[in-house]
């Protein structure tokens, strides 16, 4: 498949994940922070599309990368290692074990990120025990 075609498919894909929403192109254009011309010329295949942007849109749909990417059963690109603007451009051809092992890196850097949070609202629970523990003590001392 080359890679026109490719990206037809994964914007035939995305079309697809926004009509199971019920979302237009623009509510859509609004959440990924981007034109709904440019959401379109995604939609259409007519856009490349980098990492930043593929992930972006996978957590939109609330789908995996992988799922975002798989055509007629495989999971087909490469890493070229190009850089456009801030985000990596991918090069669409065969499968790839730089492709699986960065999208494992982001799935570490994921949960990663969700673990801190937890942490930091662990932290926020226990001080709310301790004033409620101190304020039950007020309650129960004798007047």
């Amino acid at each position: 498949m080359d890679e026109t075609a490719f990206k037809k498919k994964i914007g035939i894909k995305i079309r697809r994940l926004r009509a199971v929403k019920g979302w237009s192109r623009e509510q859509v254009a609004d959440k990924l922070e981007m034109s709904a011309a440019g959401y379109g010329g995604i939609e259409r295949g007519e856009t490349d599309i980098c990492i930043t942007r593929l992930v972006q849109i996978a957590e939109t749909f609330e789908v995996g990368l992988p799922e975002l990417l798989e055509v007629n059963g495989k999971t087909v690109f490469n890493i070229t290692q190009e850089h456009n603007q801030e985000c990596n451009n991918w090069s669409f051809g065969t499968s790839s074990h730089e492709m699986k092992e960065l999208m494992l890196k982001t799935e570490l850097e994921k949960c990663q990120v969700i673990r801190q949070a937890q942490a930091v609202e662990v932290e926020n629970l226990k001080e709310q025990i301790g004033q409620l523990m101190e304020i039950i003590a007020l309650m129960k001392k004798p007047s």
